[in-house]
């Protein structure tokens, strides 16, 4: 099978190397159909590390995808060889006190596709993961929408942790698979904090994860999202995506733009783009009592806040990490016609060119949103 091999910093050879075999009962080997570049892909592409992850040359990156099941291990229901599916690319133990908690994203054994000296990347023609990381997609969901699903759940995620949902507050799903603990239900509701009627947002940056967070805070009740971007051609997609107002934040003094909208402040904001120079910009901008989501990973280590002005105006600031729960929710909102991710792919791409892919994302070039590898034609 044709594989993309990562041999050094901005380097990929494709190689042609054997096809990977079911390893346990439970497995499903995918034919990998679509691949999303991802910025935390071309982080290790150009840097070769994520802070202390660090790769070991030759490596396989890429963990978005979407395929077709070309063979099922005998325990691995549910799934069917043919069946087109979303892949969820965190591998969870389902044993640690993070899995038994509802909280697989924080696995304390996590293996994730394409993480170095974790799980193979999907750069490849074909993958072995656990059937239960396989999400069958509609029969009107097109496999360029279902590589778009993870990026997606990373936005439906944040957006919850935010706590902007229906009704206030989100249920936070446990795994399927788990036994709830005593007294507890499968999906009990967790007010994360009290709940906005018709909030206002900042989302700050506009790439795959921005316009993520920008198309679930729509899909899921009334608000007004603000975004914005260094690139023009990216915040019209934002407005495409429900933005109720965009900027360049290098056009001029971005704060004084967002505030002229909400005089006030906004209730969320999300940071989406990696750049430390964001999340002042966040904190000045956010209303007292708002909340600061980090969804962006930036490339230094360390980052600073004004902590007087955040703590003056009691804000909260809370993480992402990748998701939790939201694949399945993701599916369904795009197959009932809530959320539309045609938007966010822009550009395709053969695995025989996936170097210039990651060229593209990683200078931001010709407006790209999500650059997709085919590697089929289906």
């Amino acid at each position: 099978m044709k594989t993309a091999r990562f041999t050094g910093p901005r380097k990929i050879e494709i190689a042609d190397l054997p096809a990977p075999k079911l390893q346990s009962p439970g497995d499903v080997l995918l034919r990998v159909e679509r691949l999303g570049v991802c910025g935390s892909d071309v982080h290790y592409y150009l840097d070769g590390r994520i802070g202390d992850k660090v790769l070991t040359y030759p490596a396989t990156l890429g963990h978005e995808c979407a395929g077709t099941v070309a063979e099922t291990g005998e325990a691995a229901t549910g799934l069917r060889q043919g069946e087109r599916v979303a892949v969820d690319p965190a591998i969870a133990c389902d044993r640690c006190d993070q899995c038994l908690s509802g909280r697989p994203n924080t696995c304390r054994r996590l293996q994730f596709l394409g993480s170095p000296d974790e799980a193979p990347g999907a750069a490849a023609e074909y993958l072995v993961v656990p059937g239960r990381n396989c999400f069958p997609i509609p029969a009107a969901m097109t496999l360029d929408e279902a590589v778009l699903v993870e990026p997606l759940s990373v936005g439906l995620h944040a957006v919850r942790l935010a706590g902007l949902a229906e009704g206030g507050g989100h249920p936070i799903p446990r795994p399927t698979n788990l036994r709830p603990a005593p007294g507890e239900g499968t999906s009990e509701t967790v007010p994360l904090r009290p709940p906005v009627r018709d909030p206002k947002l900042a989302v700050f940056g506009v790439g795959p994860i921005g316009l993520g967070v920008l198309l679930c805070a729509k899909a899921l009740g009334p608000c007004t999202a603000l975004a914005t971007d260094l690139v023009d051609r990216r915040l019209a997609v934002a407005e495409r995506c429900g933005a109720d107002w965009t900027g360049n934040a290098g056009a001029g003094d971005v704060c004084a733009a967002l505030l002229r909208q909400a005089p006030e402040g906004v209730d969320v904001a999300f940071e989406c783009s990696g750049d430390p120079a964001c999340l002042d910009q966040a904190v000045e901008v956010l209303s007292p009592g708002g909340t600061l989501v980090l969804a962006g990973i930036p490339a230094p280590d360390r980052v600073s806040f004004d902590i007087h002005t955040m703590r003056r105006k009691e804000l909260r600031l809370s993480n992402v990490r990748r998701q939790c729960g939201c694949v399945g929710p993701v599916i369904e909102m795009i197959g009932a016609g809530r959320l539309d991710a045609r938007p966010l792919r822009t550009h395709r791409f053969p695995l025989e060119t996936i170097g210039d892919a990651f060229e593209l994302v990683a200078g931001r070039g010709d407006g790209v949103v999500k650059a997709v590898i085919e590697l089929s034609c289906r």
